[in-house]
């Protein structure tokens, strides 16, 4: 069976990708919101590669509030977008329901799938725990560059977040809450099991030593379990994201790491806040490469040279 990208949206719940050529389901993104105390969001959950190997995990054991490929704000004006315990300096993590807000659907612009491209186009609200309105979000979530040879194919995620109070809404992370080296917030997959010890790899360099750091793009690769061979996830900034924040954008940073779990985040609030007064709109656009195989350094640089914005 070959043709275009196979779209099903199971109303209230989840939207799924099918590449029709292999039968593999590449993405499900789901809306539904679930447990209270891990900040309902919506999630892409399972993210597979092309031969159908995972990469994405759900519910790990250490932290169930991390669900695969998502976006988070683990400290908002004092409430906890995130999930799970809050990091309160010189108290370390405490269960504070009272903190745990949550981003609610709200509706659909477009929900369409043409040749290998797919597109979902969403609104959203953001709330506190006490319900109140805080933001409204766009989100875009495409699918494209699907590259069967390769093994490869693209997913880009642009939100645009607008402040609806009255008072700025102050973007941080438990690195700008005292705790350090632990700027997560914003996008952030979690990977697999498996890739726990996987490579990190940046243009610059490779290694845990890049949390922090500030670059184009980071790339994680692991190795399976329960099937042979290695993927590999990139993250990758816009050009108008600004990661350096030279432009005058807000600096972003890489959380980034290999054990006790894989991830990657390009953090919105590393070591400063990040304050969007009332009525402005913070915007970030982000792609992510999901890769069969090991890729290297050169390959990444040239499948981003060769796949421009």
């Amino acid at each position: 069976m070959t043709g275009g990208l196979h779209l099903v949206h199971a109303h209230g719940d989840r939207i799924t990708v099918t590449d029709p050529a292999t039968g593999v389901e590449l993405l499900a993104y789901v809306y539904r919101p679930e447990a209270p105390w891990e900040a309902p969001r919506p999630y892409i959950h399972p993210l597979r590669t092309l031969r159908g190997d995972l990469v994405t995990d759900y519910r790990p054991n250490d932290h169930r509030w991390h669900k695969g490929l998502s976006l988070t704000a683990s400290h908002l004006s004092g409430a906890n977008l995130w999930g799970g315990n809050s990091y309160v300096h010189g108290e370390g993590y405490l269960a504070l329901p009272e903190r745990v807000g949550s981003m609610a659907h709200t509706g659909f612009d477009e929900v369409s799938a043409d040749g290998d491209r797919v597109v979902i186009a969403q609104r959203l609200t953001w709330h506190p725990y006490g319900g109140e309105l805080w933001a409204e979000e766009t989100r875009r979530i495409e699918v494209h560059d699907v590259d069967r040879g390769a093994g490869s194919w693209a997913l880009t995620w642009t939100s645009a977040v607008t402040n609806r109070r009255e008072e700025p809404l102050r973007f941080g992370s438990p690195t700008t809450a005292g705790r350090e080296m632990a700027g997560y917030t914003g996008l952030f997959w979690r990977g697999p099991r498996s890739f726990r010890d996987g490579r990190i790899i940046g243009p610059d360099g490779e290694g845990p030593g890049l949390m922090a750091s500030q670059s184009p793009w980071l790339a994680l690769s692991g190795e399976h379990d329960g099937a042979d061979g290695h993927a590999t996830v990139v993250v990758a900034h816009a050009p108008e994201n600004d990661h350096s924040g030279a432009g005058g954008a807000h600096p972003a940073h890489w959380f980034v790491r290999n054990e006790p779990f894989a991830g990657i985040a390009p953090s919105w609030a590393f070591f400063d806040e990040l304050e969007l007064a009332p009525g402005d709109t913070l915007t970030r656009r982000y792609r992510v490469v999901v890769a069969d195989g090991a890729w290297e350094r050169e390959e990444i640089a040239k499948y981003l040279q060769t796949h421009p914005w």
